[in-house]
C-alpha cells in the first residue's frame, strides 16, 4: 500500500483541554513552612523518642534533689560609733601639746582682711606659696575696697601662681565687695556674718576667727579630716559633720589650737600615704584606722 504524504495526512483536531488550577510557584519559605507543618512537635519527638540519660545528667538530677536552700543574706547594720574615752582624749591632747608647742598658723598676716584673703588663697595652695604673693598684693591693695574695686586683669596676675586664679580673683572683689558695703569696711567678727560673705566657708570663718579675733573654732581641713578618723575620734566625712563631732570632745577653749596641732601632725608625721607610725608619739593611744601601709 502506497504511503501518504505528509501534505495528504488528516490532521487531528487537539481534545478541549479542562483548565487547571492556577498553582503558586513554591518558594524555600514556602517549602521549609511545608516542612515544619509536615513534621512532629519536639514534644511529640521526645515522647516518641525519648533522651538517654547520660551520668552527667543522673549526677545533677541527683544534686538538685539533695541540694539545700541557701539561707537569705542579711546584711549587718554598722556597730553604733561609740564616743572615744575622756581619758584618751586627754592623752593625746598633752601629747600633740608637747609635740607642737609653738603651734600657730603659717599664714602671714597682719589684719583680719589679710588672714581673709590669704585663706581665701590657700585653697589647693600651700601656705609657703600664698607667703610669697600676698606681700606684693597688700602692699598694691592695702583695704577692701581696694581690693574690690580693683581691675580683673591685674588681680588675676598677681595670684596667677596660686592656682584657679580666675575664681579666687571672683571670691575675693564679692567678699570684699560685701565688706564694703554691709560692714563698712572691716571684717566681721561673727561666724554667721562671716560665712554670710561671698566664697566663705566655716572652715575660712574659723581661721579668721581664731587667729585674728581669738574666738575658738575648729578648723577641718584634709589633715584634719584623715588624723580624726585615724585616731577613731569620728567616722564622719563631712567637715561640718566633723567639726560638730569634735566640739563636745575638745575643751572650746583648745578647739583652736588643737586644729593647729592635727594640721602639723598630718604635715610632719601622719601624712597621708604612708604614716609614720614607727615615730609617731600617738601610737600608743591610735587605733589607726584605715592605715593599710606605715613607715
Amino acid at each position: 500500500m502506497a504511503r501518504k504524504s505528509p501534505r495528504s495526512r488528516k490532521k487531528r483536531t487537539p481534545a478541549s483541554r479542562v483548565p487547571r488550577a492556577s498553582r503558586t510557584r513554591a518558594t524555600p519559605r514556602t517549602r521549609r513552612a511545608a516542612a515544619r507543618a509536615r513534621a512532629p512537635s519536639r514534644g511529640a519527638a521526645r515522647a516518641a523518642h525519648p533522651a538517654k540519660r547520660t551520668r552527667r545528667s543522673v549526677q545533677a538530677g541527683a544534686r538538685a534533689l539533695t541540694r539545700r536552700p541557701r539561707p537569705a543574706l542579711v546584711r549587718k547594720r554598722p556597730a553604733r560609733f561609740a564616743p572615744p574615752d575622756p581619758a584618751r582624749i586627754e592623752a593625746i591632747l598633752g601629747i600633740l601639746d608637747r609635740a607642737h608647742p609653738e603651734a600657730q598658723t603659717a599664714l602671714h598676716f597682719q589684719n583680719p582682711l589679710q588672714l581673709l584673703i590669704a585663706t581665701i588663697l590657700s585653697a589647693q595652695c600651700t601656705d609657703e606659696r600664698v607667703n610669697q604673693v600676698t606681700p606684693a598684693l597688700f602692699a598694691r591693695y592695702p583695704d577692701a575696697a581696694a581690693l574690690a574695686g580693683a581691675r580683673r586683669e591685674d588681680l588675676e596676675a598677681m595670684i596667677r601662681s596660686t592656682g584657679f586664679f580666675r575664681n579666687k580673683t571672683r571670691a575675693i572683689q564679692a567678699c570684699c565687695a560685701d565688706i564694703v558695703s554691709k560692714h563698712g569696711g572691716e571684717v566681721p567678727r561673727t561666724l554667721e556674718e562671716l560665712t554670710a560673705l561671698h566664697g566663705v566657708g566655716r572652715k575660712t570663718a574659723n581661721v579668721v576667727l581664731g587667729n585674728a579675733f581669738g574666738i575658738p573654732g575648729i578648723v577641718v581641713d584634709t589633715h584634719v579630716s584623715r588624723l580624726t578618723r585615724r585616731l577613731g575620734l569620728t567616722r564622719e566625712l563631712d567637715p561640718v559633720k566633723i567639726e560638730f563631732a569634735l566640739m563636745p570632745l575638745i575643751p572650746r577653749d583648745r578647739w583652736t589650737v588643737f586644729s593647729h596641732w592635727l594640721i602639723l601632725h598630718g604635715r610632719q608625721v601622719c601624712v597621708a600615704r604612708k604614716p609614720r607610725c614607727s615615730i609617731c608619739p600617738l601610737a600608743p593611744h591610735c587605733p589607726r584606722i584605715g592605715v593599710t601601709a606605715a613607715s
